[in-house]
């Protein structure tokens, strides 16, 4: 067995620490040790996008990312989008509206990955945009059109704060 490492990150506002061999992925220290279950794992391949999580802000795929790769930095998980009261993120609200799922195991990546897409590109609107630049999470079930409506509600919601 490998010589474990300490490790000291921020998710979703809290301050963790944990003890790691080298090769444990940042999705098994999430899902294993921290009991944040909401990062799902699909393929471990870094293909499908069920264990994208943001990392410094940037989508990543946490069944690619070493858990020691992420000491000192900052992880949010599907678990800190809505707020301490239980108030659900806007993307969150609109998913729900626009039954943008179904068994729900691809929801997670899907939201994490529309977070970053529409931190860096509130302005989004086109359907063939939305849809390439979540191309990296796969669905099964939902198929994407209640995606896309749900990406567009909330971009139009942020283009008219912008404006107002």
């Amino acid at each position: 067995m490998a010589e474990k490492r300490t490790i000291q990150l921020t998710i979703n506002g809290r301050q963790h620490s944990g003890q790691v061999e080298p090769r444990r992925t940042l999705a098994d220290f999430l899902r294993q040790d921290l009991d944040l279950t909401g990062t799902h794992l699909g393929c471990e391949h870094g293909v499908c996008g069920a264990c994208t999580i943001l990392l410094d802000g940037a989508a990543v795929r946490s069944c690619l990312v070493l858990a020691v790769q992420a000491n000192g930095r900052r992880v949010e998980t599907v678990e800190g989008l809505a707020d301490p009261k239980g108030k659900l993120h806007p993307i969150q609200t609109a998913f729900h509206k626009h039954h943008a799922l179904q068994c729900g195991f691809c929801t997670p990546g899907f939201l994490m990955s529309i977070v970053e897409l529409l931190n860096t590109r509130p302005d989004i609107e086109d359907e063939d945009e939305i849809r390439t630049a979540l191309a990296g999470n796969l669905c099964r079930c939902t198929g994407y059109s209640g995606i896309v409506a749900a990406v567009r509600e909330v971009a139009a919601q942020l283009r008219r704060e912008r404006t107002s």
